[in-house]
């Protein structure tokens, strides 16, 4: 499947929403190498550059996530700075506390004097040994209550959200459950957002190799890795971790969940269409025309609320939108942006 966009397509999705002011440049207008290079050891060793020099203080911190659930994350605040919000970021699946987009989205927030909250989803990051159960992208409730116990454990009586991929799913579930959890939210903000997880494996299905490979390969490491600390609960062998990304998905969802077919737990967690459309925290969304994990199409089905806005850039890849040379990346900058636009305008932008 090709990830090139025609006119007609974009201008479709672009009548129901805006057109980003990003312009990639000439040589980062492919999507497969702004999705790569977005992730690289580069884009590593300048998250850990840029949030260095901030001088920010961060801790580690074990989280209670419900019924005896843990979660770990990392807090990091500027010392003598007094705080203009507080900011909860989420990554994508496969991701960490440690990806570069997430240090480099907290060292923008922290430049513009947020505290922030970066979270660990189960068996993501360190953490596999924290929780016997596997991580599904359907548990939702201990990530709503891992928000309200940050909240309630640095004293914040607003927080914003953001996320990136899965992780901008998850943001946008968190805030369309957050009144119900008594969390109050100011904003939230989601790059390149899962929609529709059964389109994505299509997608990911028909598309390049690369991606499906890169998947599989970080979740069989996981999952070895969850096994070795877990034998007695998990006993599956090579042949099994040998599939593909569907087949693996589908012995998670028959054997570690209660959805009972792909098709439901595919469900249990799509924000498409008009999942959204009873959002109440005010919301922004950034993805790309070309991204070749997450189809534009989908975009032109979402039904939003007035309160949440769409921006979509041309170019961008896959969470990528990369600027230069040094690889500076749009998406930190519009995150940080918008949330302190919110925040400057009492919770919307």
């Amino acid at each position: 499947m090709s990830c090139q966009v025609g006119e007609a397509p974009l201008r479709s999705v672009l009548a129901r929403s805006c057109e980003s002011p990003y312009r990639a440049p000439r040589a980062l207008r492919n999507p497969h190498l702004q999705s790569l290079l977005g992730s690289s050891p580069l884009r590593r060793e300048r998250g850990m550059q840029r949030l260095a020099a901030t001088g920010a203080t961060s801790t580690e911190h074990l989280i209670d996530a419900g019924d005896g659930v843990r979660l770990h994350g990392v807090h990091s605040a500027r010392a003598g700075v007094t705080p203009r919000g507080f900011v909860l970021l989420l990554h994508g699946w496969e991701g960490s506390v440690d990806s570069s987009y997430m240090r480099l989205t907290a060292a923008q927030l922290l430049e513009r004097g947020f505290e922030v909250f970066r979270l660990n989803f189960r068996d993501h990051g360190d953490t596999h040994h924290l929780n016997e159960d596997l991580f599904h992208s359907n548990r939702l409730d201990e990530v709503v209550h891992a928000a309200c116990e940050v909240a309630h454990r640095f004293s914040v009586r607003r927080m914003c959200v953001a996320g990136y991929s899965l992780g901008g799913n998850f943001a946008l579930r968190l805030a369309l459950h957050a009144p119900a959890a008594g969390l109050s939210l100011g904003h939230v903000a989601a790059v390149c957002p899962v929609l529709d997880p059964a389109r994505t494996m299509d997608v990911m299905e028909r598309g390049l190799p690369l991606y499906r490979w890169y998947f599989e390969r970080k979740w069989r490491a996981s999952l070895l890795r969850k096994r070795a600390l877990f034998p007695q609960r998990l006993d599956f062998d090579e042949r099994m971790l040998a599939q593909r990304l569907r087949a693996l998905t589908r012995w998670l969802v028959e054997r570690h969940t209660d959805f009972g077919t792909l098709e439901h737990y595919f469900d249990g967690y799509s924000i498409g269409h008009d999942r959204l459309a009873g959002l109440a925290v005010p919301a922004s969304v950034l993805t790309s025309a070309d991204d070749p994990v997450i189809p534009i199409d989908d975009f032109a089905t979402l039904q939003l609320p007035a309160c949440a806005t769409l921006e979509i850039a041309r170019h961008g890849g896959h969470c990528g939108f990369l600027e230069n040379a040094r690889l500076d990346g749009y998406a930190e900058r519009w995150i940080a942006e918008r949330l302190e636009a919110a925040v400057g305008r009492g919770g919307t932008p």
